[in-house]
């Protein structure tokens, strides 16, 4: 089986079988806050066609024009609802949508905004020869990224210095290992991650 044919598969299930939960989701964050159930966002995809990325939304609806497209901590911006989503996840459940179309894969180097790519672009020349992903190296690492970035002074800055480095770095070794058996492990990992965060917490 091809990774698209796989990507393709498991997304259509993932999306039948997720149906009432999404809707539940939808119906909440309605009843929550005002504005759109979904979050769009542009993000840079393979060999650089940008794309919208499709999340449940989890902040107020201006919450671009009132501060970094990185969250923090405990971001004021974030609705009630959101915290949940974003503490479980489920706020990334629509980009099944994006792999869907084509727009993503299931595993892949996490896709970012444009601002960040053209700041590494070398990089970003070997990574995006590939779809970027739902799940990945970097995203198992770097799961409570939020957490991590509201200990800093200056998060935008330690984003780009420090962590987006890194995260470039697992990219490159992730298409390196990169195979159908290599992703099934890490949305393996991924799952566990997940579900054991939710116990322990």
């Amino acid at each position: 089986m091809t990774k698209r044919a796989f990507d393709i598969l498991v997304s259509v299930a993932g999306l039948i079988v997720l149906l009432p939960l999404l809707l539940l989701v939808a119906t909440a964050i309605k009843l929550d806050s005002s504005g759109p159930v979904f979050f769009r966002q542009w993000r840079v995809g393979r060999r650089f066609r940008r794309f919208g990325i499709y999340k449940f939304r989890t902040m107020i609806d201006d919450a671009l024009d009132r501060g970094l497209p990185i969250t923090v901590g405990r971001d004021s911006r974030i609705t009630r609802v959101g915290k949940i989503l974003r503490k479980t996840k489920i706020d990334e459940l629509p980009q099944l949508l994006n792999v869907l179309k084509g727009d993503m894969s299931l595993v892949g180097p996490r896709p970012e905004v444009p601002r960040y790519v053209e700041l590494f672009r070398p990089d970003y020349e070997h990574i995006l020869k590939v779809r970027p992903g739902l799940t990945d190296l970097a995203s198992l690492k770097y799961s409570d990224e939020a957490s991590i970035l509201g200990q800093s002074a200056n998060p935008e800055r330690d984003y780009v210095a420090r962590l987006l480095p890194d995260k470039i770095r697992l990219a490159k070794e992730y298409i390196q290992r990169s195979s159908l058996l290599f992703d099934v492990k890490l949305i393996v990992e991924t799952i566990i991650k997940l579900f054991g965060h939710r116990i322990s917490s």
